[in-house]
């Protein structure tokens, strides 16, 4: 098993988001930080997953992801629960779609260079209604508009963004996607804690 620390900010202990990186894209990385500070603000306690060294592949990312999830889970079982994952980071979609935690998936890995498991329950998310936003670059090799679109999910699809959701040659549309995305988490945060 890979080694890991597990950041953490006491907010609200009624609600709790956990932040699950990719392997080259950080929780420093514009993403996920902003997404980060957008929970942190609105009060929700946050556990930041940080790779002391990374995982041998994807199979022992994903078993490292599920047991941080349950874990997060088990610690507060009346909490709501918010996952958002970037890239390597959405292998904990399956998880998250059979325990009900809804997420924010960035860049997830739903094409047929991605993994089956995170494809399989991105299609399955219309059937139980979970409240989800998948965000993916048209240009990103790892992104599927089909499977986003079947998904149900809110999508957040930004043209001819990369992996990074970078647009190359426009800062200024690859701000705008962040700020987009930034958005979609407070918009979710704020329906998952109403709900």
């Amino acid at each position: 098993m890979a080694d890991f620390t597990l950041l953490t900010h006491d907010g609200d202990p009624d609600r709790v988001a956990t932040i699950l990186p990719g392997q080259g894209y950080t929780a420093d990385g514009p993403l996920l930080a902003y997404a980060a500070a957008v929970l942190r603000d609105a009060g929700w306690s946050l556990r930041t997953f940080v790779w002391d060294s990374g995982p041998s592949g994807r199979d022992e990312a994903r078993e490292t992801y599920t047991r941080v999830v349950r874990e997060g889970l088990d610690a507060a079982p009346h909490a709501k629960h918010l996952v958002v994952g970037k890239s390597l980071g959405t292998l904990a979609l399956p998880v998250c779609s059979l325990l009900s935690v809804p997420g924010v998936w960035i860049t997830p890995l739903v094409s047929d260079q991605g993994t089956v498991d995170v494809r399989d329950a991105a299609l399955t998310l219309h059937v139980s209604g979970l409240p989800t936003v998948l965000a993916g670059g048209s240009d990103d090799p790892l992104w599927d508009p089909v499977v986003a679109a079947k998904s149900g999910a809110r999508v957040v699809e930004v043209a001819h963004a990369d992996h990074s959701l970078m647009v190359p040659g426009d800062w200024r549309a690859s701000l705008a996607a962040l700020g987009e995305v930034t958005a979609a988490v407070a918009e979710l945060a704020e329906q998952v804690a109403g709900s």
